[in-house]
């Protein structure tokens, strides 16, 4: 059975999965934004396939979040660094850290947020972008924007009943 593509999906969500929703490809993109290039890295880090780690290298290259450059050329050989796409996905694996560590680590955290320089434990949080003042979690939530489309408005209107 053919999978349903999200990738023309109105939802924002729905178009990021289509992109990054397999779970070898947010691995990949971890060990990405931890420093890890090479193929080989990438292989011994995720114990993955290599037609499977090729395929998915390919799609996140293909989706902008990681580039391609030759690093030898006999044998050719290239290293897969993220884009500023590609950084811009560290968000979400924090947050990622952070429900993981709040669910489902009852043993402890064995991966901390931290601040790099003073070392000090962090939680994701949402800040006002007026004026930076920090907005509990719990107190956002999400509209329709200026590009909703009227089945859109309609949704969230009928979310809200």
């Amino acid at each position: 059975m053919q999978r349903k593509s999200l990738i023309e999906a109105e939802c924002p969500i729905a178009r990021s999965l289509e992109r990054v929703g397999e779970w070898w490809s947010i691995l990949i993109m971890r060990d990405a934004l931890h420093g890890l290039r090479r193929f080989d890295e990438f292989s011994r880090s995720l114990d993955i396939a290599p037609n499977m780690l090729t395929r998915r290298l390919n799609a996140l290259v293909e989706a902008g979040l990681l580039e391609r450059r030759a690093y030898s050329e006999r044998p050719l050989r290239h290293e897969y660094v993220p884009t500023a796409k590609g950084e811009d996905f560290r968000v979400v694996l924090l947050a990622f850290v952070a429900w993981g560590n709040r669910h489902f680590a009852p043993e402890g955290e064995s991966v901390q947020l931290i601040e790099r320089a003073s070392g000090r434990p962090v939680q994701p949080v949402m800040a006002d972008v007026a004026d930076g003042h920090l907005v509990p979690l719990q107190d956002c939530t999400v509209q329709a924007g200026p590009a909703a489309s009227a089945s859109m408005r309609q949704r969230f209107a009928t979310m809200a009943d």
